[in-house]
């Protein structure tokens, strides 16, 4: 069954960097749409970033120019490199995953905290 674990969430000051990562298995890493979630107490979960099987990237506008993601195919890993923190970044970021390749993210990880003070 698809597992997606997520790590590298802390509490960092404004204009600091976190890595986050997620591994991945249970289902063909290298040929399915990833993304990154994020979700604040009270608001919807929303897409900050996604990176398709040929390494295509989309962006959020409230994550591009500070925010990259990645993924390393033999590790089933995937990244989100996180610069420039502003306090609005606070949020439980999800790494997601489109299993079937249907263009819909239908699996979610457990959630790794980030807090910018």
């Amino acid at each position: 069954h698809v597992q997606l674990v997520e790590s590298g969430g802390e509490s960092v000051q404004v204009g600091e960097s976190l890595k986050l990562s997620c591994v991945a298995s249970g289902f063909d890493f290298s040929r399915r749409r990833m993304g990154w979630y994020r979700q604040t107490p009270g608001k919807e979960r929303e897409l900050a970033s996604s990176i398709s099987p040929d390494g295509t990237t989309t962006y959020a506008d409230f994550v591009k120019g500070r925010f990259t993601i990645s993924r390393d195919n033999p590790k089933n890993t995937l990244y989100l490199q996180m610069n420039d923190l502003i306090t609005e970044d606070t949020a439980v970021y999800y790494c997601a995953v489109d299993s079937y390749g249907l263009g819909i993210f239908d699996h979610w990880g457990q959630g790794t905290q980030v807090t910018v003070s």
